[in-house]
């Protein structure tokens, strides 16, 4: 008596292979097409602004570009994160602040050395993150509403150490990482330098592991991935620490590219340009897809509409209402693709 074997079934399914396990491995352009066409507007961008301002287009006026691109697209890299998980952070502003303040105060105040202080900017924005991490996480409360309410408890906080002062005579170590020529290698700005380089990491891990596949699956459906076999909290909880921990790193940037003199503004609307970035970047709003370059790319097209409108003499509102367009068309076309999306099934 002869058996057949049942017919073999793809293990594990779209989740399965999404995840890693058995089944075959589906390979990613290295390339989307969003992000192809970012590249494509960024390119105009510059030939026109080069054409109508030709300073535009020299090293003098790419590398302070370059500067301010920096601490916007390193937050943008962990805000990615948080969002491709379904989540979001407001407060990321405030813990700049924070972060910001307190090395100014260690670099001033107590004479550390930069390596130092940059450790600890590092520690405080990842321990504010894990705030925001176990609140949601084991809260069960929408992001948002936490985030949006530490974004005052951290402001409080730093508030409170600037003690209504500003902190004076910041150090020049930091110019390792400002405008002059220490702070650059080949005409690149070291903070642009370590950005790309946390930026190319991080798009490694997200592309070719199971665990960063993991942030994937929670973003698209929790309760999936949870019986799936994926530890969802201790998942969240890291997006938003990695977050904590970059945003202290660009707090450091933020101080290089300043003046000797540290007041109570710094990261005031930073997480409206970080999340603009994000969006335009190709992330979906509503979690489970993202990727880091079109995060760096977004950060790159908000920072060049900036500069664009000051060099152009526009009034400074219009880099507003161009950003705030991008991101109308980039979050109308994600939710047309979901729709095209969920009708071929």
């Amino acid at each position: 008596m002869t058996t057949t074997s049942p017919p073999k079934t793809p293990a594990g399914g779209p989740l399965g292979r999404l995840l890693g396990r058995r089944g075959p491995r589906v390979i990613a352009p290295l390339v989307s097409g969003q992000e192809i066409v970012l590249i494509a507007v960024i390119a105009v961008l510059w030939l026109v602004l080069g054409w109508a301002t030709p300073a535009f287009l020299t090293a003098d006026s790419l590398r302070p570009l370059l500067i301010e691109v920096a601490p916007i697209a390193l937050i943008g890299v962990g805000m990615t994160l948080v969002i491709v998980a379904g989540g979001i952070d407001v407060s990321v502003g405030s813990q700049m602040m924070v972060c910001g303040v307190i090395t100014a105060r260690l670099l001033v105040d107590a004479h550390v050395s930069l390596p130092v202080a940059m450790l600890a900017a590092v520690a405080v924005g990842a321990l504010m993150g894990a705030v925001n991490g176990v609140l949601i996480a084991w809260g069960r409360v929408h992001a948002i509403i936490i985030t949006f309410g530490t974004l005052n408890l951290f402001q409080f906080v730093g508030r409170q150490i600037f003690g209504s002062q500003t902190v004076n005579g910041i150090p020049e170590t930091l110019d390792v990482f400002g405008r002059g020529d220490p702070g650059q290698t080949l005409g690149v700005p070291h903070s642009f330098l370590l950005t790309a380089v946390i930026a190319a990491a991080v798009w490694w891990y997200l592309r070719q592991t199971p665990g960063g596949r993991h942030f994937y699956a929670i973003g698209g459906d929790p309760l999936a991935a949870e019986l799936a076999g994926i530890r969802v909290r201790r998942r969240v909880l890291l997006t938003y620490v990695i977050t904590g921990a970059l945003v202290g790193l660009a707090a450091v940037f933020t101080l290089a590219k300043g003046t000797t003199t540290l007041d109570q503004s710094i990261g005031a609307g930073q997480e409206l340009a970080v999340i603009a970035a994000v969006i335009i970047g190709g992330t979906s709003i509503m979690g489970g897809r993202g990727s880091v370059l079109g995060t760096i790319l977004g950060a790159l097209l908000v920072q060049t509409v900036s500069s664009g409108v000051t060099q152009l003499g526009w009034p400074s509102n219009l880099s507003d209402l161009f950003v705030g367009l991008f991101v109308i068309i980039a979050v109308g076309t994600d939710l047309l693709r979901q729709r095209a999306r969920r009708r071929s099934r």
